[in-house]
């Protein structure tokens, strides 16, 4: 009896090492409890340090009242989940919440791997209006939980 590989062979043609992976994780029942300066300040300080000590890169991301979504990569050995796991209990930390509250994240998230530039520019589109789309802002450039932290070149 033969076993499969973990990997199919021909994702390392397809893939190249180090893949941009686009990701979406939500709330519990979507609850609206992540568009706040304290979230923020933790989900950037969370990923500056992955940054600085694993080489894990945050481009692009939102944090909508009840999702997040990013860009991420990271080095040879980056196990998208194992860092998300950590970011949620990053963010869970920072959440304001009642001590009886429920959980904070849905389980599991989404993600996507990109496979050009373009891919990442249209997702991008799609990502940097959410605010603009949900009536919070008139310009998608003003919405405060936003922005760029590395800037991941996919040229």
């Amino acid at each position: 009896m033969s076993k499969y590989p973990r990997v199919p062979p021909r994702l390392g043609q397809v893939f190249a090492n180090n893949p941009l992976y686009f990701v979406t994780l939500c709330t519990y029942c979507r609850r609206a409890i992540l568009a706040d300066s304290a979230v923020h300040i933790a989900f950037q300080e969370f990923t500056k340090r992955g940054f600085t000590e694993r080489n894990i890169a945050v481009g692009r991301y939102v944090i909508m009242p009840d999702h997040i979504h990013l860009f991420v990569c990271g080095p040879d050995d980056f196990v998208l989940g194992r860092w998300i796991g950590s970011l949620k209990q990053r963010l869970a930390k920072a959440i304001k919440r009642k001590p009886d509250a429920h959980s904070i994240w849905q389980r599991g998230f989404f993600d996507h791997v990109l496979r050009n530039d373009e891919s990442y520019g249209q997702k991008w589109q799609y990502v940097r209006d959410n605010p603009t789309r949900a009536g919070f802002v008139v310009r998608s450039e003003d919405y405060p939980y936003s922005g760029e932290l590395v800037f991941i070149d996919r040229a």
